[in-house]
């Protein structure tokens, strides 16, 4: 004879299936943010979700860790608390780094890698690199061939001032069939794109405050303002405005220090 429980069961058995696999789904977005940040991918904290309850274990070198942590976990939707049972130890020691690059690390790499490429693909050195990009643990090396010093050593620039970048190993060769060539740039390139591409290089460069710079551009000519920290950061900014693909002249009377 069939009842009502036994009605019942099955869409409890549902219900159960679909809690636990959101709870999962929320225990690995917490713990990837973890991974990503290079704050706590290398602490062994860990995490276990429970009807929106997130709950932190592990060992932290000092107290803002341990509430990045807890913010973290806040921020997943469907996380209504957090309990924090991570322990700071002052004299905590990090887990022996392994030859194998965590999940991270690989990310940021290959974050690094699209970056650099882009830079340089928006340079007006585009058309005179085959350069190679490859990052690990945000050492990078450049490969391949250009056909001047000055393009080699802006490549390695554009590299070195890019965020989360250690050491740049340049092995870019310098070949001699095109040295000395001109840098051609297909006709004028739009203002819009050049105001764009300027913006993402400051903005993807660690030595330049790019959110402090606007940027304007007409018939090719950059115009730069705001104020900056020092005078090496003028002129990074100024250098790196200047060989943006397209770009005519930079103006610089307006960005001060």
């Amino acid at each position: 004879m069939f009842n009502q429980n036994q009605k019942l069961q099955p869409i409890a058995a549902a219900a159960i299936t679909s809690r636990e696999v959101i709870e999962a789904r929320q225990e690995s977005q917490i713990w990837t943010t973890f991974a990503l940040s290079p704050y706590l991918r290398t602490t062994d904290v860990a995490v276990s979700v429970r009807e929106g309850k997130a709950t932190l274990t592990g060992n932290v070198a000092d107290g803002v860790n341990k509430d990045l942590a807890k913010q973290i976990a806040l921020s997943v939707e469907g996380i209504k608390s957090v309990e924090n049972n991570i322990e700071v130890q002052a004299n905590y020691v990090a887990p022996v780094q392994s030859e194998k690059r965590s999940f991270g690390e690989m990310i940021e790499d290959a974050t690094i890698t699209s970056t650099v490429k882009s830079k340089m693909i928006w340079s007006r050195y585009a058309d005179r690199l085959s350069a190679n990009v490859d990052t690990t643990r945000g050492r990078v090396i450049l490969a391949g061939t250009t056909d001047s010093e000055e393009a080699r050593d802006f490549a390695g620039k554009l590299a070195t001032s890019t965020h989360g970048v250690r050491s740049v190993d340049n092995q870019l060769v310098i070949t001699s069939a095109k040295a000395g060539s001109p840098v051609t740039e297909g006709g004028d390139i739009a203002d819009g794109w050049i105001t764009t591409k300027v913006k993402s290089t400051f903005m993807f460069s660690s030595n330049v405050p790019g959110s402090d710079i606007s940027v304007s551009t007409h018939s090719g000519i950059v115009k730069l303002s705001g104020k900056m920290g020092n005078g090496a950061e003028r002129a990074l900014a100024i250098e790196l405005a200047g060989n943006v693909r397209g770009v005519k002249s930079v103006d610089s009377s307006s960005l001060s220090m």
